[in-house]
């Protein structure tokens, strides 16, 4: 009986271990300029530099889980300053969670930049959820059905 668990804990473990992380091309970041107060979603494909403000951010790595693990999106980011004086300032390398985003942000004086997800495609550029159409205006002199009297 003990052989019999301790092959079922192995094999459990194995199949765990086989998960290998997804690697996608593109990682979404949300930018927030303090002074101005604008929020910003932009996205960075891996290893190219996209300037926000005053910093730069350059993903080297974005991963998510498949889809029958717990999610869990991690990007491992290089964050620099412009400084005034025109030089470049390294302010963080270090791996980014988006299910924490406070626990390694960048928290600059003027921004902050946090990641938000992966996507495999550049194309999927749109990330904010689309709120309904509109509705189609009605003409003031146009009755509607369900306001008419019924017809007997």
């Amino acid at each position: 009986m003990r052989i019999f668990l301790a092959s079922l804990a192995l094999a459990f473990s194995a199949q765990i271990a086989l998960a290998e992380p997804i690697h996608n091309p593109v990682a979404v970041f949300r930018g927030l300029d303090k002074i101005t107060g604008r929020i910003i979603t932009f996205d960075v494909k891996i290893d190219e530099t996209v300037q926000f403000g005053a910093l730069q951010v350059t993903p080297r790595v974005c991963n998510t889980r498949p889809p029958t693990e717990p999610e869990q999106t991690t990007a491992f980011v290089e964050v620099d300053e412009i400084t005034l004086a025109n030089k470049v300032q390294r302010l963080f390398t270090g791996w980014m969670f988006a299910s924490s985003p406070g626990l390694h942000a960048i928290e600059h004086p003027v921004y902050d930049v946090w990641l938000i997800n992966c996507k495999a495609r550049l194309e999927d550029m749109n990330t904010e959820p689309q709120g309904p159409e509109p509705l189609p205006e009605l003409a003031p002199d146009e009755p509607l059905e369900d306001q008419l009297p019924p017809e007997d």
